[in-house]
């Protein structure tokens, strides 16, 4: 297959994952209690596969190989990409699909730490672009407007710009969190039972665990067990982080004096001395802005270590500076 003749392929393949993930978005947004049960047909759809494949060969870490040692090249150059996704298709379809494990790398951050990423095989990449393709319209549908982090048409900028919009309306407590090794720390068991509240497909939930549970290959040469959290770097990570810490964006949006407070509830509340909040959140790193006191701030802080009990948690509560 020419150049050409790929992308009128790709372009069509678009066209119909995109048709397809309007209706999943609408179906899900109309009805908020619905479960969706046939959903595994999708991952395994050519169109999927193809859209997942170029999203993956169009990422900076398509040069990086996983624990096969395949990159993107490899599989364009040596393999051909069509026989590869009609392969994986068959492997997916036929269940005889298993992803192999992440392998280590240690990234230097700039405060000297290191973090950890999980390089995934290009297969394994492939199906969880597929994978997310289909998940991600189902869970935007219910994602609350506090979330900015790792979702479509949303950026870091707009969580500061939101910051800095409360902060200067009397929202002039902030209680900061920051969730340490959040990618590390998720339980499967937890984040399983979320998706589970929307997906009923079972073959898809078998599919998001073999990711969870793939294992991690360390720079030592070390096979370890993945018995909780996303390897940081997998294409499903950010979804699925999303989808766990969504938990604290549920909590604040019912809290009294929460987002769904009218403006006559919230007047009332401050003339009786309770506080308002508010919740900024991008992916592990939030801000719960609080109109009140500091006694408030402080307080709401405990209640929500509570609420996600999790460990390593390093909140800091300070007022805004002029």
């Amino acid at each position: 297959m020419n150049t050409d003749e790929l992308e009128h392929v790709l372009y069509q393949a678009e066209q119909r994952v995109q048709g397809i993930q309007t209706k999943l978005h609408r179906w899900a947004r109309e009805d908020p209690h619905r479960r969706f049960d046939d959903l595994f047909n999708l991952v395994a759809d050519p169109a999927f596969l193809l859209v997942g494949w170029a999203r993956v060969r169009g990422n900076k870490g398509a040069r990086s190989a996983g624990v096969d040692g395949w990159t993107a090249f490899y599989v364009e150059s040596v393999r051909g990409v069509e026989d590869f996704l009609r392969e994986l298709r068959s492997q997916v379809k036929d269940r005889s699909f298993r992803p192999l494990p992440v392998r280590e790398r240690m990234i230097p951050k700039a405060n000297g730490k290191q973090r950890r990423l999980g390089i995934a095989t290009v297969r394994d990449r492939v199906v969880q672009a597929s994978l997310k393709l289909v998940l991600e319209p189902i869970f935007e549908a219910e994602f609350l407007p506090c979330s900015y982090g790792f979702r479509p048409k949303r950026r870091a900028h707009d969580a500061v710009a939101e910051v800095r919009y409360l902060a200067s309306r009397s929202y002039e407590w902030i209680v900061e969190g920051d969730i340490a090794a959040c990618f590390d720390e998720i339980s499967h068991t937890a984040l399983l039972e979320r998706v589970r509240r929307r997906v009923g497909d079972r073959r898809v939930l078998a599919l998001v665990k073999a990711f969870l549970k793939a294992g991690i290959l360390g720079q030592d040469g070390t096979l370890r067990d993945s018995n909780s959290g996303t390897p940081q770097g997998s294409i499903l990570s950010p979804l699925l982080s999303n989808v766990a810490l969504s938990v604290l964006d549920e909590y604040i949006a019912q809290a009294p004096g929460g987002p769904g407070a009218s403006q006559v509830e919230r007047a009332k509340r401050r003339r009786h001395g309770l506080p308002n909040i508010r919740l900024v959140r991008f992916a592990d790193d939030w801000c719960l802005m609080v109109s009140g006191t500091k006694a408030h701030a402080e307080a709401l802080r405990e209640d929500i270590a509570e609420v996600l009990s999790s460990p390593g948690w390093d909140c800091v509560c300070h007022r805004r500076r002029p």
